[in-house]
């Protein structure tokens, strides 16, 4: 009898050793399935992404942002940010999880581009310019940028949004100009500011630095994108009191960004014709052989005097207006009184028409110099 008991219980454990062995086999994991990501960069410089993952049979997320020593991020719903504090190009990767150990990935790649590094304006090494001084002429104002700050005894800051008669949708800001080795940079970005969902700068000589003719040189890389407005111009002094266009306006430079826009710019006054009764201008238009006006510095100059206004990129001559016509020398009054600067980039507009998808912030003008020669 022992040895028949010891026959049976060998032959019980056998069997439930077969049967556990048997269930094991049977669990069978299901992987996660149709794993989507979704990585989207924020477009103000901040370094800021977020991940949206979605899979099904999922019971939780691992992300991963591509950075040196970095712990996965673990979600439940799929959703994680994280923000890069080095512009750069980082693979995401997302692992969706049934168990630690059975799991699907996917990466992503990402380029991260941080405020004041923007990777779509450097700042260039090259580009044309043109002398400090010319015969018969004398430099009677310029400003090299080479502080570490905007000089507010010749530039004031005009600050606000509400479209400026363009319907722009900037809100200029004192903090989008910075100067530093040797130049001054106007940044657009794209940010949430008191109701208006982008901000530049807009600088000023009004009331600190004016002159009636002269040659003007300012040496510019532009910013470039859908949507983006630099420009580079005059204004009447006397505009407070007689109002636009009849203090009479000079652009030196004006672009509007877009595809195949940006080596292109235009030089145009604008005044008020007593003959016609209204708002007049005439302009023209400069346009490069090849690569755009971001690629490399260039100079955009006027020569006016009381005659004439001539417009030049790198010295090329491309557009003029006679201001004293025989039959009405008159109607070009506006142009022998005194002009102050401006410089700004406008964001959306009229003209240009609002940024898209495609238009990447920051945006950055970079000037080198503004000379005056009388």
């Amino acid at each position: 009898m022992k040895r028949l008991r010891h026959i049976i219980t060998l032959s019980f454990l056998l069997t439930a050793a077969l049967s556990c062995s048997k269930n094991e086999n049977d669990v069978k994991v299901i992987l996660p399935s149709n794993l989507q990501v979704q990585a989207t960069v924020a477009s103000d410089g901040s370094g800021l992404v977020t991940v949206n993952a979605s899979a099904q049979n999922v019971n939780f997320f691992y992300i991963y942002f591509g950075e040196t020593g970095e712990i996965a991020v673990t979600s439940t719903t799929g959703q994680a940010s994280h923000t890069y504090t080095t512009a750069g190009s980082y693979t995401i990767r997302v692992e969706a999880h049934t168990t630690i150990k059975d799991f699907i990935s996917q990466s992503t790649d990402v380029k991260i581009v941080k405020d004041g590094d923007d990777g779509t304006t450097p700042i260039p090494t090259t580009g044309y310019s043109t002398p400090e001084s010319y015969a018969g002429m004398t430099l009677i104002w310029q400003d090299e940028f080479n502080g570490t700050a905007l000089n507010e005894t010749d530039w004031s800051f005009e600050t606000g949004g509400g479209g400026w008669g363009n319907n722009e949708l900037e809100y200029y800001r004192k903090e989008n100009t910075t100067v530093s080795d040797g130049v001054l940079i106007i940044t657009a970005k794209k940010e949430s500011f008191s109701g208006s969902n982008y901000t530049s700068s807009r600088l000023i000589t009004k009331g600190k630095k004016s002159f009636k003719f002269g040659r003007v040189d300012i040496r510019a890389a532009l910013p470039k994108g859908q949507g983006i407005w630099p420009a580079l111009w005059l204004l009447g002094s006397n505009i407070d009191d007689v109002g636009w266009p009849k203090c009479g306006e000079i652009d030196i430079m004006e672009m509007i960004g877009g595809s195949g826009r940006e080596k292109t710019v235009y030089g145009t006054p604008h005044w008020w014709d007593t003959d016609q009764i209204g708002h007049a201008s005439y302009g023209s238009q400069y346009s490069l052989s090849s690569g755009t006006f971001a690629d490399q510095f260039h100079v955009f100059s006027i020569i006016w005097t009381a005659d004439a206004i001539t417009w030049y990129v790198d010295d090329i001559q491309y557009h003029t207006i006679d201001i004293t016509p025989a039959e009405a020398p008159e109607r070009f009054d506006e142009f022998r009184n005194n002009f102050f600067v401006i410089f700004n980039i406008a964001v959306g507009g009229d003209w240009p028409k609002n940024p898209d998808s495609t238009t990447v912030f920051p945006q950055r003008m970079v000037v080198d110099y503004v000379r005056v020669f009388q």
